[in-house]
């Protein structure tokens, strides 16, 4: 049996690491391209959300390689994409992939079922052994997103345009490369020093923080590279999402560096509850990112996802309340890089603007939220 997976940011690295570990056989699907969303566009429904008509092309090209099964990560709440997997393995299916689709449910709501699942695809392995392998792949992909966060906060002071992304990938190559823990420890000081040795210049940049749904913001090519864009017009950029933050069980998103429970109670006087999704923590960490002085924020959505215009329709009350500009961008299969690219370079001259005005987020709303009573809400 040889499993396949979709594209999402960093994710085939953990994975194939991870599957090489447990010495379960896989084929990594081509990169997300055109065909990927065209293949996926002409058999997902045509209002199902954008993620799945990708990540469906990723499983088609993986079975077009050779691969004769699919495993696919689950989810909880009120948002579409619990119902991924199920709907791809009908759609494949229908199409004539007659496969089967393993479905990694979160371990926290359902651990059984997540161990299950690897003993379905590893069925030699014990728990122990599950256990140690996941600890390490772990390890390396946590070192692996503390590069990426350090890569952008450090792009927009390069001396030279492009040199911090080619530094980015000399260290994710060193770090891909390491297999036992202490070459994995070694690995991540050695790029840490190689994405700080870029030259920089030193000036006050602005800071963008990003928000939304997570696949959007972890797939470059979904999102056109919007995080890289932002650098290279000289802005500081932190997001809200990183995958090892998004997949781990204790909710304490070390990447980003705000607890789910930290953004929830930031949420709290906007948005009280959960409403699926990334709804509530686009809220928080919009209100976080404003409490910390950042000049702008960036919502990044599907086209019909519910989550995310729950929170579209509660940013511009913030934006208002805080005086913090927000920018909503929405994707899918008929979005063109040049639009995107025109409404990132508005944005950005508006934040510009702004700052050497010495407009900032409303210190007096923001201390009252800090204030106000924000008893911790169930995440």
């Amino acid at each position: 049996m040889k499993l396949t997976f979709p594209h999402m940011g960093n994710v085939s690295i953990l994975i194939e690491d991870l599957f090489g570990r447990l010495e379960i056989e896989y084929i990594t699907p081509p990169k997300t391209s055109l065909r990927t969303v065209r293949l996926g566009v002409r058999y997902a429904p045509e209002l199902a959300c954008y993620p799945l008509k990708v990540t469906l092309g990723n499983f088609i090209e993986g079975f077009e390689s050779g691969a004769d099964a699919g495993i696919m990560v689950g989810g909880v709440g009120p948002c579409r994409f619990g119902y991924y997997a199920e709907t791809q393995r009908r759609i494949l299916n229908q199409i004539g992939y007659k496969v089967p689709m393993f479905i990694l449910e979160p371990p926290l709501a359902h651990p059984l079922k997540f161990y299950r699942t690897f003993k379905k695809v590893a069925p030699k392995k014990t728990l122990r052994d599950l256990y140690r392998t996941i600890k390490v792949s772990w390890k390396k992909a946590r070192y692996i997103e503390m590069i990426e966060k350090q890569v952008l906060q450090n792009r927009c002071y390069e001396k030279v345009k492009g040199s911090t992304t080619k530094a980015r990938k000399k260290a994710i190559n060193l770090l891909e490369s390491a297999f036992l823990e202490k070459e994995i420890e070694n690995a991540y000081q050695e790029a840490t020093e190689i994405i700080s040795s870029v030259p920089k210049e030193e000036f006050d940049a602005p800071k963008i923080g990003i928000v939304g749904e997570f696949f959007d913001l972890l797939e470059p090519f979904v999102n056109f590279d919007c995080e890289e864009t932002l650098g290279n017009m000289g802005f500081y950029v932190e997001k809200s999402v990183y995958l090892t933050d998004w997949l781990s069980p204790g909710g304490k998103n070390l990447i980003a560096g705000h607890s789910a429970d930290e953004v929830a109670r930031a949420a709290k006087p906007y948005l009280s509850h959960f409403v699926g999704g990334d709804g509530r923590p686009t809220i928080g960490h919009t209100i976080l990112y404003a409490k910390h002085n950042f000049d702008g924020v960036i919502q990044l959505m599907p086209f019909t996802c519910m989550p995310e215009l729950i929170a579209k329709s509660i940013l511009p009350k913030i934006s208002k309340d805080l005086d913090i500009p927000i920018l909503t961008l929405v994707f899918d299969e008929q979005t063109g890089k040049a639009g995107i690219q025109t409404r990132l370079e508005a944005f950005a001259d508006l934040v510009t603007a702004r700052r050497k005005k010495g407009f900032k987020p409303r210190r007096e709303i923001i201390d009252w939220l800090d204030n106000k009573d924000q008893d911790l809400v169930e995440v």
